[in-house]
């Protein structure tokens, strides 16, 4: 689909590290829009087209994963997106919608360029040319201790952990500091919830937020 004037939806993004609950929240929060009435259509990143998921497993399963460069990671992960958008994301605003999407671009600036120490303006370029001038209207940074992420991640763990599970504890703690460093530099769009929270209370603060969007 080209990319032209989207009018009408909305498009909220989900990011956090692994195990912040997000899959969770999205849930959550569709169950209350649905209620109310509303088109909802919910995504993830990598994957949510055909493409798309075959692009996860290249990047998640493959058993070659590890020996994967940081940039092929990142064009992967821009690749699915691309795919996403137009296939999805953008006919969906068009007919207003509200998107809910389990990751996005932010994911890659802080992943990738934070993560894997790529240059951060490639990065950006890389990430604008993929998702045109689809972007979240609002963003919302589930945020979790480094050891919250692992603990939860073991405890989910029934099968042989991905390539993004087995990441070090230095890792996921340059993600968490990404990820805050990110909001507090663009608190018109992303705002930071504490997943340590119950889920009740999270889910309250997350309707605050898009209550507001929404009026």
């Amino acid at each position: 689909m080209p990319l032209k004037q989207l009018p009408a939806g909305k498009m909220i993004s989900f990011e956090g590290s692994e195990g912040s609950g997000k899959s969770t929240q999205i849930a959550r929060l569709a169950a209350q829009l649905q209620k109310r009435g509303l088109d909802v259509v919910s995504v993830r990143e990598p994957g949510g087209t055909e493409i798309g998921e075959q692009i996860r497993n290249i990047i998640v399963h493959n058993s070659k994963g590890d020996e994967m460069c940081a940039e092929t990671e990142l064009l992967l992960f821009t690749a699915a997106r691309a795919q996403l958008v137009r296939e999805v994301i953008a006919p969906a605003l068009v007919r207003g919608a509200v998107v809910l999407s389990d990751r996005f671009l932010d994911s890659s600036t802080v992943y990738q360029g934070i993560g894997r120490n790529l240059a951060l303006d490639p990065v950006h370029q890389i990430n604008r040319f993929a998702v045109g001038n689809v972007m979240p209207d609002l963003t919302l940074v589930i945020d979790v201790p480094m050891e919250v992420s692992l603990a939860r991640i073991r405890q989910r763990a029934t099968d042989v952990p991905d390539r993004m599970e087995r990441e070090t504890i230095g890792f996921y703690k340059k993600i968490r500091e990404g990820y805050l460093l990110l909001a507090k530099g663009m608190p018109e769009r992303l705002a930071v919830i504490d997943g340590t929270k119950s889920e009740a209370i999270i889910e309250k603060k997350i309707w605050a937020h898009v209550q507001k969007l929404l009026k």
